[in-house]
């Protein structure tokens, strides 16, 4: 995330933006999943092998899950100033995705607390209660901050984190005491308009609706103190002006500086010029970054006098691919260094059977043939030879409609693996056709 100028006058407090926060859900996203999750209870009955009261429990807590999940989404964007559901993305949620198990932890570890202070002295139990009220948004943003459930128990960190709001936290306590009240005040002006079983997602919906205007609100509080939170506010946000929000990483704005750089030399004819700067992007930056090994094998091809430095980088390039899943463009890759040198292969058996692998789910039988050409020679004695056996027949039998051609394969496998599965798969494969 791009840093905001510290120059930038702060956002207004949060007291001041109360209409966005409940605005926030009837957003198009937030607004179509909060009512999928909320129409999920009525499916209790489709889970015909668990009673329907335990099959409507164990639906209605992974609503909870799945709502909780986005909702600490929501306070974790919210805190770094994104507040359009839109600018959300769809990047991998690893940093919220066990944020609701803790929270509940934290929840039942509280709630014992108190139950034992009450046990000891019913005046006990009732200033915990009230104390643990008053200091959970506290404890829910060290969560979110930091991820940790010992932080969130810390009453330091609580502390610091109430000292760091300062007075506004009161109110911030009192608004959300509201918001918890709302979706119980909602339900009893609804529900009795309504019977049936259209009143389960629509008590869902109640509480979604009441607990995503919380998290807004509390992201938002996060935003305010960005800072002394440690996050960094993006680009877009209210601080710079409400521009479009930058997702990119800082590896990401690099990387694209140094594909224009180098794509400018190339429009220029400068291919010596491209080639150092691409050449030294992928020198200095990690092995398996993609990005610079793309770049550089780009420029590489682009010039005839460096075909063999051309192919000894796709020999670590198509690999590179592979492991990303990326098999078209390193199939790609792989016919661009055949075309510069027929000779050419790679040195892995497991990475050549994965290729032709591909070449055939692609329905190219011919291009599957040529991979394994010659692959029991090449890689002899490997454990991978009955796969690439299998793989041949199968491409002459199901691509090419020669099983002629094939038997030959299959007399080698009953010679070489008579019990291997890929010897029963081709025996199958050119089994005698039924009589007529």
């Amino acid at each position: 995330m791009l840093a905001i100028r510290d120059s930038l006058p702060p956002p207004p407090p949060f007291w001041h933006r109360l209409n966005s926060f409940f605005a926030f859900p009837l957003q198009m996203r937030p607004l179509a999943y909060g009512l999928v999750l909320s129409f999920c209870s009525l499916l209790f009955e489709g889970v015909f092998f668990l009673p329907d009261a335990v099959a409507l429990i164990v639906i209605e807590i992974g609503i909870m899950l799945a709502a909780s999940r986005y909702g600490f989404k929501i306070i974790a964007l919210g805190a770094r100033g994104i507040r359009d559901s839109s600018d959300f993305g769809r990047e991998a949620s690893d940093e919220w995705t066990y944020l609701p198990w803790k929270l509940f932890a934290i929840s039942l570890v509280q709630a014992l607390l108190i139950g034992w202070l009450a046990y000891y002295a019913p005046i006990l139990g009732t200033v915990g209660l009230f104390v643990m009220s008053f200091t959970f948004p506290a404890a829910v943003i060290v969560l979110v901050q930091s991820g940790s459930f010992f932080q969130a128990m810390n009453p330091g960190y609580v502390m610091d984190t109430m000292r760091t709001i300062g007075w506004p936290y009161a109110l911030l306590c009192f608004f959300l005491f509201l918001l918890s009240t709302g979706a119980q005040v909602a339900l009893s002006l609804v529900l009795p308009m309504f019977d049936g079983r259209i009143v389960l997602p629509i008590a869902n919906f109640a509480f979604i609706y009441f607990g995503w205007v919380m998290a807004s609100l509390l992201g938002y509080v996060m935003f305010q103190h960005h800072d002394a939170f440690g996050f960094d506010a993006v680009a877009g946000s209210e601080l710079d002006g409400g521009g479009p929000v930058e997702r990119r990483t800082p590896e990401q704005i690099a990387a694209q500086r140094t594909d224009a750089e180098v794509a400018q030399l190339v429009t220029e004819g400068d291919l010596a010029a491209a080639l150092g700067t691409a050449y030294e992007a992928q020198r200095t930056a990690a092995s398996d970054d993609l990005a610079a090994q793309r770049r550089y094998h780009r420029v590489l091809a682009l010039m005839p006098d460096k075909s063999a430095t051309m192919l000894d980088h796709g020999k670590r390039f198509i690999p590179l691919l592979m492991r990303r899943d990326l098999s078209s463009e390193a199939l790609k890759v792989f016919k661009t260094c055949k075309e510069k040198d027929k000779a050419f292969s790679l040195d892995d058996a497991q990475m050549v059977i994965t290729m032709a692998r591909a070449e055939w789910r692609g329905g190219d039988a011919h291009a599957t043939l040529a991979l394994i050409s010659g692959f029991d020679k090449r890689f002899r004695g490997h454990e991978t030879i009955p796969q690439a056996y299998e793989l041949a027949a199968r491409a002459l039998v199901q691509g090419l409609g020669r099983a002629d051609m094939a038997q030959p394969i299959l007399a080698t496998m009953e010679a070489r693996y008579p019990d291997s599965e890929q010897t029963q798969e081709v025996r199958w494969l050119l089994r005698p056709a039924p009589a007529a």
